[in-house]
């Protein structure tokens, strides 16, 4: 087995760097004296990790190789984009200093240890499929797609509390997306909406509860849509969405359209962003679609094991 370390190198993740460096300087025997062998590549922009798991992957196909992303969800999300549709190749997940939405699904689980990783478990999960893209957390559409564009744009000139802020331009302008939803043929609500989330995951933003019903190895995607309210309601509603307690709250839970499907199409006469793992994608129509089992994923073992 390889354990290839595709690492975030930004200069604000420069700790990302020197805690890996720090653990396999300290196991690279013992790992070799396995068997098993040790490659680390460093990112050089966006997209520079999917591009290098494709390459490697493309040029080995037969060999076993497990792609660790350490950073964030973007390099999460680069890797396991990589990965799509070769055999014998699976992904682990370490984050320093990072935030990671994805294995908030795995309480109870360590994703600062090299060694863990090693030692861990594999199993198959979904990934979603938007367009060309994919997404191995969730989209999102209207407010939540507004917040990420913010706390994006926020982030690259060094503000702290993004999400925050972005929250308070979202319930701004971000409440009254124009776009179509047709879901397995089902239309979903109108062609208002205040929000929409297609999850495979469970959390988004550092700290929302969006999607409290989703398995990420079910074959299904999550979509929660709610039209367009009053900001008095939707001042009230952000809370119990954060919560993951909209779905069955007594007063609220009407509110929203809840399905679990595997097709969605969003369609816009102008265009509209995506938020695809908390990054941005525009366009004007989405085709959108689970694959199922597609990702073998590396998971630490559980910690009172």
């Amino acid at each position: 087995m390889r354990y290839f370390f595709i690492i975030n190198c930004r200069k604000d993740k420069a700790a990302i760097r020197e805690e890996v460096e720090a653990q396999l300087a300290e196991l690279r025997n013992e790992i070799e004296q396995r068997g098993d062998s040790i490659t680390t590549y460093l990112t050089t922009g966006e997209g520079d990790a999917t591009r290098e798991v494709r390459l490697y992957s493309d040029l080995h196909p037969n060999e076993e190789v497990c792609f660790i992303a350490c950073g964030g969800d973007g390099t999460v999300n680069e890797v396991a984009s990589g990965i799509v549709g070769f055999k014998k190749k699976s992904m682990a997940i370490l984050v320093f200093h990072s935030n990671c939405d994805f294995i908030k699904y795995y309480p109870g689980r360590c994703f600062t240890s090299v060694r863990e990783i090693i030692d861990g478990e594999d199993i198959q999960i979904d990934i979603i499929k938007i367009n060309d893209s994919y997404a191995i957390n969730y989209c999102g559409i209207g407010f939540d797609a507004v917040v990420a564009s913010t706390a994006n744009s926020l982030a690259a000139e060094g503000k702290k509390n993004v999400f925050r802020k972005g929250i308070i331009r979202g319930i701004l302008t971000g409440r009254f997306t124009k776009a179509r939803i047709i879901a397995d043929g089902e239309k979903i609500g109108r062609r208002r909406l205040l929000l929409c989330t297609l999850a495979n995951g469970r959390y988004c933003g550092g700290e929302f509860l969006v999607a409290p019903r989703a398995q990420n190895n079910d074959g299904l995607i999550d979509l929660c849509f709610i039209r367009p309210i009053l900001l008095l309601t939707f001042a009230l509603i952000i809370p119990i969405y954060k919560r993951g307690e909209h779905l069955d709250h007594k007063h609220y839970s009407k509110k929203f359209i809840y399905r679990q499907t595997k097709n969605i199409v969003v369609t816009a006469k102008n265009t509209i962003e995506l938020c695809l793992d908390g990054e941005i994608l525009p366009g004007t129509r989405f085709n959108i679609e689970i694959l199922p089992n597609e990702i073998t994923l590396r998971l630490p073992s559980l910690q009172n094991e």
